[in-house]
């Protein structure tokens, strides 16, 4: 299969546009708890839309999934089910310091974390970094870091501008959604691992045909496992809260009202699950430096991230000098993937 690093870059940035707006429809959401949205949206993003869509790409899906490994299958699943609490911490951080700066924080952990971790867990990593290009990739990815701590400092920035705010009530916790933020990142690291260790199960894939799309193969299985620890977190917490009748009429909401709840939080799972679509798609045409996908696909979605929060009116209080830090981390960010898409240009024509 030849690959095409400058198409692949396109193909996780459209991941990237994807994952940074997943959650936006969670606002046209009325009357329902942020459990009970959150349990929706998991059940579509880690359960039914990557079963259709492993159906639809994968040659004999069921089977390659019924004949994989069994250590690769359980280690896949359980390390998919460690980034479930990853996946919960990054949806209350949102809540406490907004979009732009949860994705900045949790997502540039996750891009160093789950780009080395790999590959000093399941070796190759100075094979890797001893490759023609590898020097231009290296310096994309501390500039990369950079970004993400010029990010940060915007964000407590922005913080001290609110403060000074009078009569306005300001709803924005930087320490509380920092630590959410930083755990969200850690456990997000360890979603990458759980795909590549499946990377057998897309393997078999691969040799049952499905080509560009074999990362879908394993994607169920690591989105499985952190959908049970989802499921059986907020159903204890609904019981106790009282909020699963918001399932049904009886809770008080109109069937009208329960059908666009559904849809709405069915497209922020589908919206999640499609940047992985993309992030296979893209991951496959790296060629040599597939292992630069995840930091890749992470920096492109912190950087729509902040285009989000900006469209969001996130960023409408803050002072010109906190705007300006802002405008100089994301064209880091920028010049940071650019350079590693060219590093691993570089890699491919040698």
């Amino acid at each position: 299969m030849q690959s095409n690093p400058l198409l692949g870059t396109a193909l996780h940035a459209i991941g990237g546009i994807s994952a940074s707006s997943c959650y936006t429809p969670q606002a046209k959401v009325k009357n329902w708890s942020w459990g009970t949205f959150w349990l929706v949206q998991a059940l579509f993003a880690w359960i039914i839309v990557p079963i259709i869509i492993g159906m639809l790409t994968v040659p004999g899906f069921f089977d390659i999934l019924h004949r994989a490994p069994s250590d690769v299958f359980l280690g896949a699943f359980l390390l998919g089910a460690l980034y479930g609490f990853g996946g919960m911490s990054f949806g209350l951080s949102i809540k406490h310091i907004g979009y732009s700066l949860t994705y900045t924080i949790a997502i540039g952990i996750s891009s160093v974390l789950g780009t080395l971790t790999p590959l000093m867990i399941y070796g190759g990593l100075t094979d890797y970094f001893t490759r023609p290009g590898s020097a231009v990739i290296v310096s994309g990815m501390v500039l990369s870091v950079v970004g993400v701590g010029l990010c940060g400092w915007a964000g407590f920035k922005k913080e001290k501008d609110l403060q000074k705010l009078k009569n306005q009530t300001v709803n924005f916790k930087m320490n509380t959604g920092l630590i959410l933020a930083i755990v969200a990142g850690v456990l997000s690291a360890v979603f990458n691992l759980s795909l590549e260790h499946g990377q057998p199960i897309s393997d078999m894939a691969a040799q049952n045909g499905a080509g560009n799309f074999e990362g879908n193969a394993k994607m169920i299985v690591s989105t499985s496992g952190c959908f049970v620890v989802n499921f059986v977190w907020f159903i204890v917490l609904g019981i106790r809260q009282k909020t699963l009748k918001e399932f049904t009429v009886s809770g008080g909401l109109s069937r009208s009202r329960l059908i666009k709840n559904t849809l709405w939080s069915a497209l922020a799972g589908t919206m999640w699950f499609t940047q992985f679509l993309f992030y296979g798609l893209g991951h496959v045409q790296m060629g040599n430096y597939r292992f630069i996908s995840w930091v890749l696909h992470m920096s492109m979605l912190i950087f729509f991230s902040y285009v989000v929060g900006m469209i969001m009116k996130e960023w409408k209080n803050v002072s010109k000098n906190t705007y300006r830090t802002l405008i100089i981390a994301l064209l880091t960010l920028v010049v940071s993937f650019v350079i590693m898409t060219v590093g691993s240009y570089i890699g491919e024509q040698m």
